[in-house]
């Protein structure tokens, strides 16, 4: 983990507070647009966030949390407890939605799905290419860091109050857009839904908070042997991965336990993995909080 304490803590909207987190030793991590981090919370939880400042400065990462009255304890946390002057732990940045180089972009955005995008557009409009944002909210209030990209952007930014204008039609949209343009969605499941109807799926990149429903084949038992140790962990039907080898003294980071985060990324040597992940595990690896096994036995680098 990285050293960091808390700089500011600005409210942006109403139930937005925006971090800035500064480096108490060196320079942080390198990152590019579209990655996250990790928080390490003095509660004991560690939750995830997009970077939304800028690459460029390495003393420093902004990230932005909504409070959900819904949470877990981590934006409950941010929001009632977390002082400036604390010490935070932040975790190495990871990328699973990484700006393509393209000839133009189009953001598309839904509330705190803004973050990841801020510093996309900022990089689109440093190398002189087309871009557009979209970004949907219910009122402009409501909206984290809408006068900023107003005043930096101008018109290249479009603001869609939902409360007073509806929805965008996103059919229209895909009509007008040159063939060479990639489009970046983050947002709620209901607009990703319309993004991945209005346009081809091989020009769309989207992020996605919560996992999509899916249906997968009865969860069995299955041992996980830990490759440096010799030690195998015997995985139950109705456990997770991720819980088994905590359960055993081996626990692993973990942020949003659905698989879509990436925080929990093993190393498989030897068996055949169960993918059931949101962010597609990269060759050799599974996600330990969803993901199971299709062989009977897993060999982990751990």
């Amino acid at each position: 983990m990285q050293q960091t304490v808390v700089e500011h803590m600005d409210r942006v909207t109403e139930d937005v507070v925006a971090l800035t987190l500064r480096a108490t030793t060196g320079e942080l991590a390198p990152w590019e647009p579209g990655a996250h981090v990790d928080l390490s919370l003095p509660n004991w939880l560690a939750r995830q966030y997009s970077l939304c400042g800028d690459p460029a400065d390495r003393d420093a990462y902004r990230v932005a949390v909504r409070y959900d009255p819904l949470s877990r304890g981590g934006s409950e946390y941010v929001h009632r407890f977390l002082r400036r002057g604390r010490a935070l732990g932040v975790s190495l940045p990871r990328n699973h939605f990484p700006l393509v180089p393209a000839p133009r972009y189009l953001f598309l955005a839904g509330g705190i799905g803004i973050t990841p995008l801020l510093p996309m557009l900022r990089a689109a409009a440093a190398a002189g290419l087309p871009a557009t944002l979209v970004y949907v909210g219910p009122s402009l209030d409501s909206m984290p860091f809408a006068a900023e990209l107003r005043s930096t952007y101008g018109d290249r930014v479009r603001i869609v109050e939902t409360g007073r204008q509806g929805r965008p039609d996103l059919d229209a949209l895909a009509a007008g857009l040159a063939a060479d343009t990639l489009v970046y969605c983050c947002g709620p499941a209901t607009m990703l839904a319309a993004a991945e109807a209005a346009f081809p799926a091989e020009r769309l990149h989207a992020e996605r908070f919560q996992p999509v429903a899916r249906t997968f084949g009865p969860d069995t038992k299955f041992e996980a042997v830990c490759a440096r140790s010799g030690d195998t962990v015997v995985v139950p039907a109705d456990e997770s991965l991720l819980d088994a080898l905590a359960h055993t003294g081996r626990p692993l980071p973990a942020g949003c336990r659905e698989g879509v985060c990436g925080s929990c990324e093993v190393t498989v040597l030897d068996g055949t993995p169960e993918h059931r992940d949101d962010i597609g595990a990269p060759e050799g690896r599974m996600y330990a909080c969803v993901s199971r096994a299709a062989s009977p036995r897993l060999v982990l680098d751990l």
